[in-house]
């Protein structure tokens, strides 16, 4: 692995509050914004967001005559419309997991009642659904009857596995996934740019948007609890790698056969400059193998630090959070803390975690790159 810039830093025990100051670093206290593009509106630069129709796929994939052209234009412009896409030229049997969102938006039906959503998609945006639902049908039932139905309009198998995000929905997707035989999964990254996109471009522009209307399943953000002892390490430091360095430690995750976990940031219309810095955490312990291991088991989302805990916190899945490791409060460490998440910042939330046998080793045990996003606007 590519040199670490690090400075070792005892790793405590959560539960303690104490440690040696965190070392080192002071190039990132005043850190400079990055050469990161990370899309605001992801339709402009995600290559599967540009002119997707708002009609099925077996529409889409004929010819028509101009005055249906020109009504099908006036169909994309349409905040009402709901869309049923799928790209031919995707093998349907690559797709295996899908992304899905079920939840109110701010819009208000006939009744004066908010409209319900669901939002379906694939990492890469080859598959994409939606179609409102009134809030009296809001149950396993319905959604189940929806995930078969995409499967039937769209001519594609049901996926292996579903991702969401939204915990207050985790008993209706879990419900309607295993009567299926799907398996679902916490955490979706394509699908939060989506309705990112989606508020600005569809919701805002729906005859029924009411402004100001707050999202009803706000994302949990519950408080950190003690970590598990098995995902115990012996000693932390900040650390920040190139962003090619960081694509040879992704590249390694197959090579090498660690433990670890990559994100496609093409897909996600992420562009990194080679030489920028990525802000990361390093991670030593004697049973670093096993550590890996227990970790890998995990959705690892991110890692945050807490400087009014004088903490780290760990966010794992939708719901959960660990208090990852502490650290004395000090103005110096509380300095290098803020300057590690105006690093993470200024590169659109891009980090990574690295698990070592040594802090100054070149190799890595375990390799996570990690994306903290905002919660969608909806």
């Amino acid at each position: 692995m590519a040199g670490l810039s690090l400075n070792p830093t005892k790793f405590t025990t959560p539960t303690t509050h104490s440690g040696k100051p965190i070392c080192g670093f002071n190039s990132l206290i005043n850190p400079t914004k990055t050469q990161l593009k990370f899309p605001t509106n992801p339709s402009k630069t995600h290559p599967k967001l540009l002119h997707i129709p708002h009609r099925s796929v077996s529409e889409s994939s004929v010819s028509v005559p101009k005055e249906e052209e020109e009504v099908a234009d006036e169909e994309d412009d349409d905040p009402t419309a709901e869309m049923s896409y799928f790209d031919r030229e995707t093998d349907p049997e690559s797709i295996s997991e899908w992304e899905l969102d079920f939840c109110s938006r701010p819009i208000l039906d006939i009744r004066g009642k908010k409209i319900w959503e669901l939002v379906v998609c694939d990492s890469s945006l080859s598959l994409q659904y939606t179609k409102y639902f009134p809030n009296n049908v809001i149950n396993s039932v319905t959604l189940k009857n929806a995930i078969e139905s995409i499967s039937d309009e769209l001519d594609v198998p049901l996926p292996e596995k579903i991702r969401f995000f939204r915990s207050q929905m985790q008993t209706i997707v879990t419900k309607a996934c295993t009567e299926l035989g799907i398996k679902p999964i916490p955490r979706c990254l394509s699908l939060i740019l989506w309705l990112e996109e989606r508020y600005e471009t569809v919701y805002t522009q729906h005859p029924g948007f009411q402004q100001g209307f707050k999202p009803l399943l706000t994302l949990d953000n519950p408080f950190p609890m003690q970590l598990p002892e098995n995902l115990f390490g012996e000693k932390w430091a900040f650390v920040q790698l190139p962003f090619s360095a960081v694509q040879e430690e992704v590249s390694s995750l197959e090579t090498r056969l660690v433990f670890g976990a990559s994100l496609d940031l093409d897909l996600l219309g992420i562009e990194v400059d080679a030489n920028t810095l990525i802000p990361g955490l390093a991670v030593a312990s004697s049973r670093s193998k096993p550590l890996a291991a227990w970790m890998n088991g995990l959705e690892v989302c991110s890692i945050e630090a807490d400087t009014a805990r004088a903490c780290l916190i760990l966010s794992v899945g939708i719901s959960t959070r660990y208090i990852y490791a502490t650290y004395k409060k000090t103005p110096v460490t509380t300095s290098e803390a803020e300057a590690w998440e105006a690093a993470k910042k200024a590169c659109g939330g891009l980090h990574f975690l690295a698990i070592q046998d040594d802090l100054n080793s070149d190799d890595c045990v375990g390799f996570w790159l990690l994306l903290d996003l905002p919660p969608p606007p909806v």
